[in-house]
């Protein structure tokens, strides 16, 4: 529609070359690039993480890279807060949104529940009170403190849990209290473009492969060593980046490494299959398309 700012959305699993097409289009349209990778918004590892480097960065504006300390938890709706600033602070320009967590765009379009935020102090109790529990016992305290969202967890993921239980808590309200609130997303006066990048399965097998094989030689390694010998709790979000704990035992002597790069892509495939499920389900109205890049 003429007159209204225009905003792209990128989605697509790990490796799909997201970050490649954002640069294009960032070029051609004089665009603003906005991160929308929960990894990526930490420092410390921008190349475990594929953060992109220095070149990438100066061909085109880019914001919410690497800007948040790697000993903290930074929250969709921390995240929602931080794209609505760009948004007031960038003027005309067109806003590229690119990354593979769908909670953020999900977020960007719809609202996110406005959810106090917790202290970590709480939410690492939270963690340890529910460590010794099966699925059972975790599903059956979630149902006690909190029966609708036990309701909609058809899996009780223990992060998922963990944040129902501290919410609650925290608040004296559930968490499906919350996100059963009304909620409008950012993009209301903008011409949206949406789209989600679904290269040949194959084909992004061989890509995580050869990118990892290439991370590992290209500064992976010295990251994770300074990632650790910040003495971090385990728990934070990204301790548990792909690349970290294999790398890590590999230091250790723990693993050879063939075989840390070897589970380290096995995993980084495990979790793209996650994405592609995830929106496909969630983004099943959304416009497909193949590698965006190299």
């Amino acid at each position: 529609m003429a007159g209204r700012r225009r905003a792209v959305l990128i989605a697509g699993p790990t490796a799909s070359g997201k970050s490649a097409l954002a640069l294009d289009m960032a070029g051609a349209e004089n665009g603003v690039i906005v991160n929308a990778d929960a990894m990526q918004v930490y420092d410390t590892l921008r190349v475990v993480t594929a953060r992109p480097d220095e070149a990438d960065m100066a061909r085109a504006e880019h914001r919410l890279y690497g800007t948040v300390p790697a000993s903290t938890r930074f929250s969709t709706g921390q995240w929602l807060n931080a794209a609505q600033s760009i948004i007031d602070a960038t003027g005309d320009h067109p806003l590229i949104f690119v990354g593979g967590t769908g909670l953020y765009f999900d977020a960007l379009l719809n609202g996110f529940a406005d959810v106090p935020e917790i202290a970590p102090e709480l939410t690492l109790q939270v963690q340890q009170d529910i460590q010794h529990l099966d699925g059972e016992g975790r599903l059956a305290l979630l149902q006690q403190e909190d029966p609708v969202a036990a309701d909609r967890l058809k899996v009780v993921d223990p992060q998922r849990l963990i944040r129902a239980l501290a919410v609650k808590r925290a608040t004296g309200r559930t968490l499906s209290s919350y996100q059963d609130a009304p909620q409008a997303g950012l993009l209301g006066e903008f011409d949206v473009e949406r789209m989600v990048l679904d290269p040949d399965r194959d084909v992004l097998r061989k890509r995580i492969s050869r990118r990892f094989e290439a991370m590992f030689s290209g500064g992976a390694v010295d990251e994770v060593k300074a990632l650790l010998a910040l003495d971090l709790d385990a728990g934070l979000p990204v301790m548990k980046a792909i690349g970290v704990r294999e790398i890590g035992d590999w230091l250790d002597g723990r693993l050879g490494r063939d075989e840390a790069i070897k589970l380290a892509a096995t995993a980084t495939h495990q979790y793209a299959k996650r994405q592609r499920t995830w929106f496909r389900n969630r983004f099943a109205d959304w416009p497909r398309r193949g590698l965006g890049g190299a």
